[in-house]
């Protein structure tokens, strides 16, 4: 694993995770780029403390003799080399007049203003030290990275430099990527791995801190103003609509998933804020409200993110959810044409067939190989003749073209599918709804022990099954009953609320015993709830068949909607929010937190502008449609519980798994063949072992 160092003053090295894991970041959008960019590498003489940075490594040299010849200190020269790296190619083909007049700033050699901080304070004054300032020049262009040099006179009671204030005097905004300072016993290596406004939009300057954490109450005296500041800049005012060259990360509410201006049918509930519709936090972007809905925001061109969040220019090459957009409504129009009757589907079984061997017809696009480029995964071949895409077929489907018939497959997918997470152990009989019955009905589920016995006959009793831990539910029942109705309005889709009771097989392996779908009172009619049970019957196990299928649509929206969005990505946001405007970045909590939370809020963006907005993909996908947020929200009140989020606690409080200190990883699991724990318990010990070794390390360097 990888470990900023924390500061301990017998450190000579160290290293940051930011700078170990850097990509350079890429805005979403052509507005911003870097006039120059260069990789550059200085010899080494003398070195004071050093941190080093992966991408783009840069070095400064300086020599110098701290003493002269009757041992007395003098000054000395401080060289400072700064690389600056440019965005994606294809976004700089026309640079304009804001390049030519960066380019003059360099040829005058004022274009990046460096200050040096000290560490400390004047011993004398008891203030801060007047910081030493040079310019910057270009010395070395090189592909997309530009490499820059200022030569700094340090006085010999100036002390440890302890930050670097950055002024980019360019007319466009700049990722700084590192700055070397050269000429004490190690040199300092500071990563910085972010991007620089431009003084013409922002005439605040940047501050960049060696590698060396501290912990609020340690913090150099020399430093802690700046530290303040720094923080107060992020957490901004709350006011006023973010800049895309802006840093600021605050909390708002969900309120621009719809466009009620562009058409009512569009609007949308707000999310987060008020009783009804409880929702983790997202970052302020400030834009006006809509005029038909003064609740919600409208939208814009760009959703904005902090600067420093956007996509490395590798992941915005390979993810990008506009391309998704642009791709989905280019090809489901031709999947359409492959079935017959939009409201029966495909009308026999070898229609289906005909996606993997015959392929569809794609509508004609700009460039050769853009099909190819945006869907890799998906498909088997696209021919150049016809333009015909094929998909994969999956593995199980090649050995077995029926396999998803199976009731061994089902059960299979519900422990070992991409939505293992759901799967409780049942602890009481009947199975009961925690629904109000004057609204929803009878709450008391229709499947009975006759039914159950006479599943699992040969092997126990009800009884012994519960008390074995043998009976397992895969519930939506209280998720989705009080949204069927308002569905069942929407055209071209249905919902039912679901339960499917599963065994328990000597083997270790699941068997599905029965499926309930209920529907709750409505237009005049009472509660309507029906089990359905593996049958042979030939009205029987259609039936069957047609239940396990409306289960599965429950199923993969709930693993969509709540396993992934919500607790992956929606519920990370507030904490990277938090950390940012609570955390400096000297804090070594922050530098353990930041590598994992990068992207995330970029990715939340576009999902908002192009996933879970409306009519976005989420509503054209899944059976709920316009209500899919709504159900995630009340996904997020019923179910979402921050000490249950841990792999241990969520397993102990769906019953897969109880405390035991004999077993591997301190749990015996219900279930012993249960990938999702396998594999993740072993995850989850290597993590936490390095993260207590990394902040207890941390805390005893501090003391």
């Amino acid at each position: 694993m990888l470990k900023p160092h924390v500061y301990h003053p017998h450190t000579t090295t160290t290293k940051t995770l930011a700078s170990l894991l850097h990509k350079p970041f890429s805005h979403g959008t052509a507005l911003a780029f870097l006039p120059f960019n260069a990789c550059f590498s200085l010899g080494k003489t003398a070195k004071p403390f050093k941190a080093r940075v992966v991408p783009n490594k840069i070095k400064a040299a300086v020599d110098v003799n701290l003493t002269d010849d009757d041992g007395i200190l003098t000054d000395y020269t401080v060289k400072g080399v700064v690389t600056v790296k440019q965005t994606v190619g294809g976004f700089l083909s026309n640079l304009g007049l804001s390049r030519g007049l960066d380019d003059i700033q360099d040829l005058l050699g004022k274009s990046i203003l460096l200050e040096l901080v000290s560490r400390e304070l004047d011993p004398k004054t008891g203030q801060e030290k007047e910081t030493i300032k040079a310019y910057a020049h270009r010395v070395k262009q090189k592909g997309d990275d530009a490499t820059y040099e200022a030569e700094f006179k340090v006085g010999q009671d100036f002390g440890e430099i302890g930050a670097v204030v950055v002024e980019n005097e360019h007319h466009k905004e700049m990722f700084l990527v590192e700055i070397v300072l050269d000429g004490l016993t190690d040199p300092i290596t500071i990563s910085c791995n972010s991007w620089v406004h431009s003084k013409f939009d922002n005439p605040q300057k940047r501050v960049f801190f060696p590698p060396k954490s501290y912990l609020p109450s340690q913090t150099p005296s020399g430093l802690k103003r700046l530290r303040k500041e720094e923080l107060q800049t992020l957490r901004g005012n709350g006011v006023g609509e973010r800049k895309s060259f802006e840093r600021i990360y605050d909390y708002d509410v969900y309120n621009d998933l719809g466009d009620p201006d562009s058409d009512l049918n569009k609007k949308r509930a707000v999310l987060g804020g008020n009783k009804q519709f409880p929702y983790p936090r997202r970052c302020r972007t400030g834009r006006p409200r809509c005029e038909s809905d003064p609740e919600s925001e409208t939208k814009s061109n760009m959703f904005y993110v902090p600067r420093d969040e956007c996509f490395s220019e590798v992941k915005q090459l390979t993810f990008s959810a506009k391309t998704v957009y642009s791709v989905f409504h280019a090809v489901v129009p031709a999947l359409q044409t492959a079935i017959v009757d939009k409201d029966l589907g495909f009308p026999y079984f070898t229609a289906i067939d005909q996606l993997f061997n015959e392929g569809v017809d794609l509508p004609p696009q700009e460039g050769n190989n853009l099909w190819r480029e945006i869907l890799p995964r998906l498909l088997k071949a696209i021919s150049d003749s016809d333009n015909a895409l094929r998909f994969e077929i999956p593995e199980t489907m090649e050995r077995d073209k029926f396999f998803w018939f199976r009731d061994e497959e089902f059960a299979r997918q519900t422990l070992s599918g991409i939505n293992p997470c759901a799967l409780q152990l049942v602890t009481e009989w009947p199975l009961k709804s925690k629904l109000d019955p004057a609204i929803y009905g009878p709450p008391e589920s229709v499947i009975t022990k006759e039914m159950v016995e006479q599943q699992i006959r040969g092997f126990c009793s009800l009884e012994e099954a519960l008390k074995q831990k043998k009976l397992f539910v895969l519930d939506y029942h209280d998720l989705f009953l009080p949204y069927v109705k308002k569905v069942r309005q929407l055209p071209g889709t249905t919902l039912y609320g679901s339960r499917t009771l599963f065994f328990l097989n000597p083997d270790e392996t699941l068997r599905p015993l029965a499926i309930e779908l209920t529907r709750p009172p409505m237009d005049g009619k009472p509660q309507w709830k029906e089990a359905y049970r593996p049958s042979w019957h030939s009205s029987g196990v259609w039936l069957w068949r047609l239940a396990k299928a409306h289960v599965l649509a429950h199923d993969s929206g709930y693993h969509q909607l709540i396993s992934h969005w919500l607790r992956t990505h929606c519920c990370t946001e507030p904490y990277i929010i938090a950390t940012n405007r609570q955390l400096s970045e000297m804090h070594p909590i922050y530098r353990l937190l930041h590598p994992h939370f990068r992207y995330t809020m970029e990715i939340n963006a576009l999902a908002r502008e192009y996933l879970i907005n409306a009519d976005g993909i989420i509503e054209t996908s899944f059976s709920p449609g316009k209500y899919s947020m709504e159900i995630c929200s009340v996904a997020y009140d019923l179910l979402w519980r921050f000490d249950h989020e841990a792999l241990p606690a969520d397993l102990i409080s769906r019953g897969m798994a109880v405390e035991d200190p004999d077993a591997p990883h301190g749990l015996r699991l219900t279930i012993k063949d249960y990938p999702f724990a396998n594999d993740g318990l072993v995850l989850w010990d290597i993590l936490k072992e390095w993260v207590s070794d990394y902040v207890n390390l941390t805390i005893q360097r501090q003391a």
